[in-house]
């Protein structure tokens, strides 16, 4: 009993720590930005991307009272003239917004979005418009790392619009706010019942021992609230993907848990006999080494694992991009947001460092970083097989570490899903209806629908042909002078029916980048 209670004081100790990058940080100030919400707005002309992996379809007019959306007109062909007799009519006082030519997709859904953090100095506002900036109208906070009280205060604030955020949803860590240390079922289930009480919408788990798990496992789900898990290495061996999809878990995250679920050969990652879980090269640098001691690909415990996770109608939610620096560190240091909109203090704590999570480049090397690619190409198989049995992938970026920065990464995350084989069309559906069923959500986002809330951003360029237009800092072109250029970035992102600027959002996060470095040395080095 004794070792039993002192495992899952670790892990509380784990979970603590962990959130520690994210001691709570100051209130997001006044909604000073967007327009509306209108009585009745109507976007002219749009190409419609939806969700639902339809292919696109314009030109359209969309109409929207208040923050909901009350109808989709066909108003006619591409090429041709739009015919203004089939346009819904606008009244006076109604606010029209022409986007002819232009295309319009659902807000996207980012699963895994931490809110910022002290240790990184990342105030909300920052993170909060760096999102919309690029699309983002929903996110998950997984571990209500500022505080459930803080994070509930937000998502009140964002809901009724008094703050320039995304919707937000928080699933707090497990045992987060506990007077001791959850060392019994009995005790995991009221934690999860007063966690339900104060107002979260899941939880999130890094691990626990099984029975503890599968108790709060079992009161979360009915309760009929939702949960993600990291399936941290401290506690994966006892209980695994598998273990956590029967018990009534309804996602997870990255991907540790899921290898351990296809070792047909082993119970126990291949450690090196000096690995310390603390010492984070270890940590990452060995889980680079875990999906080649899985089952192969297509092999019979391989399907059997993933047909078991479908049927349980499990959601991956992969975050591809929060470990790309493994395969490629220079390319994810030196990525061209850095010098405009990475706070200094954001960018000290990436460096390399014994303390900071997700810093742990001591000696970071081509080994390494080899080793990781094939993790990928292994990781990538499963996701995108998993995807074309019918099993749900979504979007996640966990930014805030190891060189990602708000927004930009989750374009990345949408990049790196295209990598493993999916269409752009499927791409786009994990980021805007996957996310909305995996969070329960589905009938008011993820969709362009009739009676849907009035989610969505609106782009110049055709994101299906170059993703890479979503980026704020857009995509390269050479045109027909011979000169190089920009193109895309989001131009407006409409959340309950109030336009934003997408553009003025990034010139704010970018003032505020150089307001710090007035005051702060910031030199873009790894030295």
């Amino acid at each position: 009993m004794r070792i039993r209670t002192y495992l899952v004081g670790l892990f509380c100790l784990l979970i603590l720590s962990f959130n520690s990058s994210f001691a709570q940080i100051e209130k997001a100030p006044d909604r000073a930005e967007g327009e509306g919400p209108f009585k009745r707005l109507i976007v002219r002309g749009v190409t419609l991307i939806n969700g639902n992996g339809a292919p696109p379809t314009g030109p359209v007019d969309i109409v929207v009272e208040q923050n909901i959306i009350k109808g989709i007109y066909n108003v006619g062909y591409p090429g041709l003239a739009i015919r203004e007799r089939d346009r819904p009519k606008a009244n006076p006082g109604d606010q029209e917004l022409d986007a002819e030519g232009m295309y319009l997709l659902p807000g996207f859904v980012d699963m895994h979005g931490h809110i910022g953090g002290t240790g990184q100095g990342t105030p909300s506002e920052y993170v909060f418009k760096l999102w919309l900036a690029h699309g983002i109208t929903t996110i998950r906070d997984p571990s209500a790392g500022n505080g459930l009280k803080w994070v509930l205060e937000h998502k009140e604030k964002s809901n009724k619009n008094l703050i320039t955020a995304p919707r937000i949803l928080a699933y707090t860590g497990f045992g987060q706010g506990a007077k001791a240390p959850i060392s019994t079922p009995e005790l995991a289930r009221q934690w999860v019942r007063d966690n339900a009480k104060n107002g979260a919408d899941g939880i999130k788990f890094f691990g626990a021992a099984p029975n503890i798990m599968q108790a709060a496992l079992e009161e979360n789900k009915k309760l009929g609230l939702r949960s993600a898990m990291h399936h941290a290495q401290m506690d994966v061996t006892r209980w695994n993907v598998l273990n956590s999809a029967r018990a009534g878990l309804t996602s997870m995250e990255h991907w540790y848990g899921l290898p351990e679920a296809l070792f047909t050969d082993r119970i126990v990652q291949n450690y090196s006999l000096d690995y310390n879980y603390r010492n984070e090269q270890d940590r990452f640098g060995e889980a680079g080494q875990l999906w080649k001691q899985a089952a192969e690909p297509f092999s019979e415990h391989w399907n059997k694992v993933m047909d078991e996770l479908i049927s349980l109608d499990f959601t991956l939610d992969p975050t591809f991009n929060i470990y790309e620096a493994n395969r490629d560190l220079m390319r994810a240091y030196s990525a061209e947001w850095h010098k405009d909109y990475t706070l200094p203090s954001l960018w000290e704590f990436y460096r390399p460092s014994r303390r900071s999570h997700g810093s742990y480049w001591f000696d970071w090397g081509t080994e390494q970083e080899v080793a990781w690619k094939e993790n990928y190409r292994l990781w990538m198989t499963f996701i995108n097989e998993y995807k074309n049995r019918g099993g749900r992938v979504t979007a996640g970026s966990d930014s805030g570490f190891i060189y990602q920065l708000y927004g930009f990464a989750y374009i990345r995350e949408l990049e790196l899903l295209r990598e493993s084989g999916f269409h752009p069309l499927e791409v786009i559906m994990s980021a805007t209806l996957n996310g909305a069923e995996a969070v329960g959500m589905d009938d008011k986002i993820g969709t362009i629908e009739v009676g849907k809330y009035a989610d969505f951003f609106i782009v110049e360029e055709n994101p299906l042909k170059n993703l890479k237009v979503l980026y704020g800092t857009g995509a390269l072109r050479l045109n027909d002078n011979n000169e190089v250029t920009k193109v895309g970035g989001v131009k407006w992102t409409v959340k309950d029916g109030i336009i934003y600027d997408a553009k003025q959002l990034l010139e704010d996060v970018r003032k505020m980048v150089e307001q710090k470095k007035n005051g702060l040395s910031f030199k873009m080095t790894t030295k």
